[in-house]
């Protein structure tokens, strides 16, 4: 049975409580997740995943499918595929073990291929880990071990340290003296424009250098920055995409090592989302905190209960959220119904398009977002009706992160959440988890930071970035 044909079926059977107005499709993906796991009896078809990044990190996630049979494949096939990617773009990989039917295996290894539907996936992620991808079978005997990421990021507030945070239009440097902010201070720049790394470079460096100026010594850095950054490299980001590709290797790839080498002292750099969970955390002064900004795009960051940031690639952007066959696709990946098309400028444009609006063609997201915004405190109540469906869809979809993040605090924050939108959204949310998720409810608690707090305190946390050896 085709996809298109199995999903109404599923719907007759699991059926959301709260459906979006004007999305009305919208087929929540962590309800099916909960459902297909709550279909496997024992014995199950045991399979295992292993996700195997940089520096031999890999992740595992085990589990169980539904014993092979014509009415059960297709079921699985959706199950493991979507499974599968979400993890891939939560953990991050280069290569995919599996361990299980080989029928699966051979699913998945078509899937994620340089000519498989998931060939965007493969692409980037070989970017990124600068090595070919791959899916292997492996058998029990031979399928690697669990190794995470043993270097504590984040939360260190002893001794002199400078943070920053690199933004579109401006960036923002902080020094701490034993976790006292001494000075913080924001710069208008225009990277995106600039094709010579030398103006990214200096101008960081000139703003260290003024932050450095009221320590006595400085001990450590730290920094947040859009983008993808492996071991200190900068493997995609968007401040540097007027840089050529020949320049963007000799002279932006390890900008921030050559960085660390001039200061002599530990310097760590992560993606802003990452900084965000790690600037709750400070703000909160609790841990398990998964932030979701929604801006041109959905970026997300996850700060483990222990305390530390684990290091995944938490690119939640591209990791599904909608099982609807027919759900927008998402223009860069090719896939429909993942993150950046419902927590986003793109998610406002859709379901205001839905709703009736229209735009002429030059007026951009972030134009039609105000223009929305503006309606909505008017009191219009079709505008409003798009950041209460944006709330539908966080609700449900704070229920699939629950499946694969262990977390008690979300922060949503960004453009799309700023004004009375904002709480239409978290609202929303917050009835979903009440009606479907009660235990969720009482566990999850949603958190709305307006973007001024979250840039203020951005530099300031990625200053605790780094560890400083005694």
């Amino acid at each position: 049975m085709k996809e298109t044909n199995l999903i109404p079926k599923l719907k007759e059977e699991i059926k959301p409580h709260l459906v979006p107005v004007l999305d009305p499709d919208f087929y929540p993906l962590g309800l099916f997740f909960s459902w297909y796991q709550n279909q496997v009896k024992e014995p199950g078809e045991k399979i295992r995943i292993g996700l195997e990044r940089e520096n031999q990190l890999i992740s595992i996630w085990e589990g169980q499918v539904l014993p092979a049979s014509e009415s059960n494949w297709p079921l699985t096939l959706i199950y493991v595929e979507r499974l599968v990617k979400f993890l891939l773009w939560q953990k991050g990989a280069w290569k995919i073990y599996f361990q299980g039917s080989p029928a699966i295996y051979q699913y998945l290894k078509s899937n994620y291929s340089a000519e498989g539907k998931r060939k965007f996936d493969v692409d980037l992620m070989s970017t990124v880990y600068e090595k070919p991808f791959e899916v292997v079978l492996a058998e029990a005997d031979e399928f690697p071990e669990e190794k995470e990421n043993q270097l504590i990021l984040g939360g260190h507030s002893d001794g002199c340290r400078l943070g920053f945070d690199l933004g579109a239009s401006d960036f923002k440097v902080a020094a701490l003296k034993d976790g006292q902010v001494v000075f913080s201070d924001e710069f208008p720049w225009n990277p995106q424009s600039e094709p010579d790394p030398k103006y990214h470079y200096d101008h960081i460096q000139a703003g260290l250098k003024k932050a450095a100026a009221f320590l006595p010594k400085v001990e450590a850095i730290g920094g947040s920055a859009a983008g993808i950054y492996i071991n200190n490299q900068v493997r995609i980001a968007s401040l540097f995409r007027a840089v050529s590709k020949e320049a963007f290797e000799k002279k932006v790839k390890n900008m921030f090592i050559e960085m660390q080498k001039e200061w002599g002292v530990p310097l760590e750099v992560i993606n802003d989302g990452e900084v965000t969970a790690l600037a709750g955390y400070l703000t909160l002064n609790d841990t398990g905190v998964l932030g979701v900004a929604m801006g041109s795009s959905e970026a997300g960051g996850y700060l483990h209960p222990s305390g530390h940031l684990p290091g995944w690639l938490d690119e939640l952007a591209f990791a599904p959220v909608d099982l609807n066959p027919g759900a927008s696709i998402d223009e860069w990946s090719g896939d429909s119904g993942v993150g950046a098309m419902y927590f986003s400028q793109q998610a406002v444009n859709k379901l205001a398009l839905s709703a009736g609006y229209s735009f002429p063609e030059e007026i951009k997201l972030p134009e039609r977002l105000k223009e929305i915004q503006a309606k909505v405190e008017k009191g219009e109540k079709l505008a409003a009706q798009i950041f209460k469906d944006i709330g539908i869809y966080l609700g449900y979809t704070a229920q699939l992160y629950s499946l694969f993040y262990d977390y008690h605090h979300l922060m949503i924050l960004g453009r799309v959440t700023s004004g009375p939108g904002g709480e239409l959204i978290k609202q929303q949310a917050e009835k979903v988890l009440a009606i479907e998720f009660p235990e969720l409810a009482d566990k999850i608690k949603i958190h709305l930071t307006d973007e001024k707090s979250r840039r203020v305190g951005q530099a300031v946390a990625a200053a605790t970035l780094p560890l400083i050896k005694k």
